[in-house]
């Protein structure tokens, strides 16, 4: 008979991860390290994220049916004024910092941000300020329930009493400054922390868009903590600033709006950046057209600034061409950008991963905002649609695919950088393709929903109206939205605990910045060795000295060229480079 050695059962084929000593909250207390508060910022961001969620879940039933179900009208207004403020102002705004934290300083080279405690002071400020807004739920008359927008005179203390209110305007003020206070420290970082090597030409997108995006915030941050103390001052020491007799509900929306379209920029902008760092690493290729990407970057920041009246084209109070005009305008340099993305993918050596999927879904997502943003630019169909589900529908596509697919990408991308695991793939396409159709089946139909005349904002509607199968259909599809993030939750934990060790610099085996260059994760001040930097993908240059830019015949001339000059077309010359030839 044969005898079989004892042999030890492998339960999971990698180590369960390590716990460190010491107390961990302590330890986020006191931390200043960049990507440590860049993973604080993204969990408490999530954590926002899934409230929002469960606000709007909430509405979609009881918009279900018509008849009131589950929510008074009253609870209904709060809900949809806290969803709208959950998820632009403590999802989508801190989310970019998240990755700006993170990534951005390793990209350029850099062992840490500029100021690490005034980071660790915005971080704080956006939690305390956030905690505050939603607090408002537990006073008497319950949290602010005026619209996200707080238009007056709705939003001032005779037609919205009430202490919710009021944390409301001092909790957005709050957590406005640590946005300010983040965006200063990001570009300073951008500008003076770059390593040698590291002109602006050779900064990958991503960093570009974060640059570009915190120079829109201390651009107009400042306007939205102007009006809201305005606001708190109406509110609390009955000023007169907002009064009716004066101008003051046309002040208010001129105020909001010049800071809200922007706002809109801010929480995309830095996502288009993720996209352009995905889809060049999935195609094999670089970047097509490097500089107009920038450029069409830079043309949305300055139109985004003189775009903010389409929001009021229904006041008869703004000049109706001008701002039709403008908008129509923004649609060139986002249609640049899907050229270069397209030209990226075009004749490249594509792999469907996870992150690669949450990419295309971005890019079919927001191509059907962007089609319908167009057709509300035009005031003749904003006057019939406006203040309805239309307008939902056109926005939850912009922002919705901008912010929440272009986030999965990025969290699947970099995950392997930031905890050295694997995130696991199949898990990862079962949540890309729950979250796809269940955003389509929730808010396609929303579309017809307001072409058919639903307004928003309304908790209740008549069986009469015919609005009752489109509005059962997107409900459905919202609960199927949320389930989707049940897989990613749960491929989150255990990917953390006891997924693929990442032994690599590269996992994803073709990555072009900095980041792919270093540790996973990486060492306290980033680096321990700095690759040489000659063109706009210094980490493939490494990998690859074959191909890299400027050394042989198969690969491009260098990058970074400065423009308008003789580099342009023969490849740029830096002084490192130069000195490097004549030994």
């Amino acid at each position: 008979m044969t005898t079989v050695a004892p042999k030890p059962i492998v339960t999971r084929p990698w180590p369960v991860r390590q716990q460190v000593k010491g107390s961990a909250l302590a330890r986020v207390l006191r931390t200043t390290d960049a990507k440590q508060i860049g993973i604080m910022y993204m969990i408490t961001a999530f954590v926002f994220y899934i409230l929002g969620g469960f606000m709007a879940l909430l509405m979609r039933t009881e918009l279900a049916r018509p008849g009131m179900q589950v929510l008074s009208p009253e609870q209904y207004n709060q809900l949809f004024t806290m969803h709208g403020t959950i998820m632009l102002l403590f999802f989508a705004t801190p989310i970019v910092f998240a990755f700006a934290n993170f990534v951005v300083p390793i990209q350029i080279g850099a062992p840490d941000v500029s100021f690490p405690r005034l980071n660790a002071f915005a971080y704080w400020l956006y939690l305390f300020g956030g905690t505050i807004t939603i607090s408002g739920f537990l006073t008497p008359g319950g949290a602010a329930d005026f619209g996200w927008f707080a238009y007056t005179p709705l939003s001032d203390s005779l037609h919205s009493p009430g202490v919710g209110g009021n944390m409301w305007v001092v909790g957005l003020a709050l957590s406005g400054l640590g946005t300010i206070l983040g965006g200063v420290n990001i570009i300073t970082t951008i500008i003076t922390l770059r390593a040698p090597g590291m002109t602006m030409f050779r900064m990958p997108i991503f960093t570009w868009n974060i640059l570009v995006t915190s120079l829109l915030v201390i651009m107009v941050f400042p306007f939205l903590a102007a009006a809201l103390f305005a606001l708190a001052a109406d509110r609390i020491l009955g000023a007169h600033v907002f009064d009716v007799d004066t101008g003051g509900p046309m002040l208010w929306q001129h105020l909001f709006w010049f800071f809200g379209h922007p706002e809109v920029y801010i929480v995309a902008l830095p996502f288009f950046g993720i996209i352009t760092e995905v889809i060049p690493v999935f195609s094999r290729k670089p970047v097509f057209g490097y500089k107009g990407l920038v450029g069409a970057t830079l043309l949305i920041a300055a139109l985004s600034m003189s775009v903010w009246a389409h929001h009021m084209f229904v006041t008869g109070q703004v000049l109706l061409p001008f701002f039709s005009f403008l908008s129509f305008l923004i649609a060139v340099p986002t249609g640049m950008k899907f050229f270069v993305w397209i030209g990226t993918m075009w004749r490249g050596q594509i792999s469907f991963e996870t992150p690669m999927l949450f990419a295309l879904g971005f890019l079919v997502t927001f191509l059907f905002g962007g089609l319908s943003g167009v057709l509300l630019a035009a005031p003749p169909i904003d006057f019939h649609v406006s203040d309805s589900y239309f307008v939902i529908a056109h926005f939850h596509y912009v922002l919705f695919g901008t912010i929440v697919f272009a986030v999965f990408s990025g969290i699947y991308f970099w995950f392997p950088k930031m905890f050295g695991r694997m995130l696991d793939d199949r898990l990862g396409k079962i949540h890309f393709w729950l979250t796809f159709l269940g955003f389509h089946a929730t808010f396609l139909v929303q579309h017809w929903l307001g072409a058919e005349g639903m307004p928003r904002r309304y908790a209740d509607y008549l069986p009469s109206d015919g609005f009752t199968f489109l509005n059962t259909f997107s409900t459905v599809g919202s609960f199927v939205l949320g389930a989707s993030t049940l897989p990613f939750i749960y491929n989150v934990w255990k990917s953390y605990k006891v997924g693929q060790l990442v032994t690599v610099d590269d996992p994803w085996g073709a990555g072009n910045s900095l980041e792919w260059a270093t540790s996973s994760p990486p060492p306290l001040r980033n680096f321990d060795k700095m690759p040489r930097i000659r063109s706009e993908r210094p980490a493939f240059d490494a990998k690859f000295p074959e191909l890299a830019a400027g050394t042989s015949v198969a690969g491009p001339p260098e990058g970074g060229a400065r423009p308008l000059t003789s580099e342009s077309d023969g490849g740029a010359t830096y002084r490192e480079d130069v000195s490097d030839r004549k030994h």
